[in-house]
């Protein structure tokens, strides 16, 4: 059992759908609170936050596993959108673009810290209008990095990747397996 310091339901289903058995609980972490510009550093000290905060909230009799993740295109941090407009304007920047999605993972137990940096690159083709006012619709960017979903609307776009796709979707669960087995 770990505790998922993350109210992200992409990060829930990737541990559901490894089997690794987990409850789930939301830190409070002011993510706004980050100021680095350089996007490693900020994913970075997003995570090691939420991590300190679930840490003194939770102690450590539970492992806890807690993650940041953002996107990136044109040199530019894409946060989460707060409104239709700016997914829209952050989705467009996206659009015909290379984009580097980069998740920054930490875990701790009472005998093992990990932490993980890793990145993943997407080059997607030009978006279609009417997918996009679609997808801006469905309101299933909300609450994620840049609005970007591509196990979801951004897939069919995909022109090339270098990575691993679960990073993209907040967790790099390849790189973090063989850690939960050391701390059993």
């Amino acid at each position: 059992m770990i505790l998922l310091g993350s109210s992200s339901s992409t990060r829930a289903e990737i541990l559901r759908s490894r089997g690794i058995d987990f409850k789930q609980a939301e830190c409070g972490f002011d993510e706004d609170s980050v100021t680095h510009k350089r996007p490693e550093h900020f994913v970075y000290h997003a995570a090691m936050g939420k991590m300190r905060l679930c840490e003194s909230k939770y102690g450590l009799s539970v492992p806890i596993l807690c993650a940041d993740t953002i996107v990136t295109a044109h040199g530019k941090i894409l946060r989460k959108a707060s409104n239709e407009a700016e997914a829209r304007k952050i989705l467009q920047m996206q659009s015909g673009s290379e984009v580097a999605i980069i998740t920054c993972m930490v875990y701790k137990s009472e005998n093992i810290a990990f932490i993980d940096l890793s990145k993943t690159l997407y080059r997607f083709a030009p978006f279609v209008q009417e997918d996009l006012e679609r997808y801006i619709e469905s309101g299933k960017w909300r609450g994620k990095a840049g609005a970007c979903m591509v196990e979801g609307f951004c897939k069919p776009y995909i022109r090339s990747v270098e990575g691993y796709e679960s990073c993209a979707m907040g967790l790099t669960i390849e790189k973090l397996e063989p850690w939960l087995k050391e701390s059993v």
